[in-house]
């Protein structure tokens, strides 16, 4: 794929802050209309863009519907409908010594927006966050990975049959193409990713002193205590390190499991993994396969110590790994160091959940944490630890609630979106105070003649 030069990129930046700057963006009318044009689209695109995320990643198409294609569809439907409301000045409590003053906040459009996106949600990602800069009234200039090309080129299609390029345009290319992006000034970047890039595209940002929304991942551990539902818990852990072959940033991680129930707990994992997938997984129309294979060299040196208790089978011709359980894992080795990002599941025990505690809190804040046991006892362990987001007694799904703020903390992300925090997080709440002329109270003037009336009010 052609990368975009330089002056390329400059000119599509020149021309996105021209049009912003015509004001057409900060039309509610207009951005429903585009809203709902993007939609159409989707839905017209909807097996092209299935059919790249096979060629990219072996996604079925129910997972690439499920998790990518409807998450996106979904949002825009829920902005659609509620955008009228988000958009309008909110009415804010006026206090006594403000009277006769009303106060406001107006919610403006930041301005031309920057969104890079991963591979491995590559359509969901880049298009659910387009959504909030639409939505919000942005001008967005997109950057799609390259290590997943076909869709990379589906998506620049649908983009250029949906939007005029001043309004939202594509660009293609490797490192070389963002860190001429990064170089350049925006009102907004928006970035998902690894911990470790996150901080290259902050410092960029720092430069022109702009607002960034980080996504980014982690260890997100897995809890399971003795009081759990085994066979439900093996089930769900099964489904969230298993869709796109453990390639999520908010897959279970690393699993911290009661002594007493580990070793049924593995058991069943390992069977909820072949009722899915059958005997022969790598048969399967439904397991992904690994992107590329640098990242399957990778995620093989972290198979090199503990000791593998369910599974473990590789073909590199193939980029496949079959789900893989790890027994036996301290905290020093490879897999226990680093984001796993692959259908390898390492596993710790503890006797007291206070063990499990200790360790999460002691390592970086994760982008999303699970436990499974008693409601009660859920709530003591999350109150005793953070997160970006986390469920209790599943996986995964504090994702599809598009009422839910989604991001990380520290070292997991910046910023929330989805749904009206997507709104939210590509706006500027601007704080409006507005005062008649018919009366001007001299309490705040000097030389302060009423202050011990003001005093007492304040």
């Amino acid at each position: 794929m052609e990368p975009t030069s330089r002056e390329n990129i400059e000119n599509i930046l020149k021309k996105q802050r021209d049009f912003y700057a015509s004001q057409q963006t900060k039309n509610i009318a207009f951005r429903i209309e585009h809203l709902k044009r993007f939609k159409v689209n989707i839905k017209k695109y909807e097996s092209r863009i299935a059919d790249a995320l096979w060629k990219d990643l072996h996604k079925s198409f129910e997972e690439a519907y499920l998790t990518e294609i409807s998450i996106v569809t979904q949002e825009i439907g829920y902005h659609i409908k509620n955008l009228k409301c988000w958009a309008e000045p909110k009415r804010i409590l006026t206090p006594i010594h403000l009277l006769p003053s009303s106060s406001r906040i107006i919610y403006e459009p930041l301005g031309v927006a920057l969104i890079i996106a991963p591979w491995n949600y590559p359509f969901q990602l880049l298009m659910n966050s387009l959504v909030g800069a639409i939505s919000a009234g942005c001008c967005a200039i997109l950057k799609p990975s390259p290590y997943t090309p076909n869709i990379a080129r589906v998506m620049e299609d649908l983009i250029h049959e949906t939007f005029r390029n001043d309004y939202v345009e594509i660009i293609q290319g490797n490192r070389e193409v963002n860190s001429v992006l990064l170089e350049h000034r925006f009102d907004i970047i928006f970035f998902t990713g690894s911990p470790a890039v996150g901080k290259v595209v902050m410092k960029a940002a720092a430069e022109h002193l702009t607002p960034v929304v980080l996504e980014l991942g982690g260890k997100s551990p897995c809890i399971v205590d003795y009081d759990a539902n085994i066979d439900v818990a093996a089930k769900r852990i099964a489904w969230g390190k298993t869709i796109n072959a453990g390639q999520t940033c908010i897959a279970p991680d690393y699993l911290f499991v009661h002594k007493s129930v580990k070793d049924e707990l593995l058991r069943k994992i390992g069977e909820s993994i072949e009722t899915m997938f059958g005997k022969d997984i790598q048969k399967s129309n439904y397991f992904p396969r690994i992107v590329n294979t640098q990242a399957f060299m990778r995620l093989q040196k972290l198979l090199q110590r503990g000791k593998v208790v369910y599974g473990g089978n590789s073909d590199i011709d193939d980029k496949f790994i079959s789900p893989t359980i790890i027994d036996e894992v301290k905290p020093e080795y490879p897999v226990m160091q680093e984001e796993i990002f692959g259908p390898i599941l390492p596993v710790m025990t503890f006797e007291n959940v206070n063990e499990a505690i200790t360790f999460i809190n002691a390592n970086e804040k994760p982008l999303a944490f699970y436990y499974f046991g008693k409601c009660k006892k859920a709530k003591e362990v999350l109150q005793s630890t953070t997160s970006g987001g986390a469920c209790i007694n599943d996986t995964l799904m504090h994702i599809t609630n598009h009422r839910l703020p989604f991001g990380g903390v520290g070292n997991s992300g910046i910023g929330k979106y989805h749904g009206r925090n997507s709104f939210l997080a590509f706006s500027n709440s601007r704080s409006l105070v507005t005062t008649p002329t018919w009366i001007d109270l001299p309490l705040k003037y000097a030389p302060f003649k009423y202050f011990k009336l003001v005093r007492k009010i304040i």
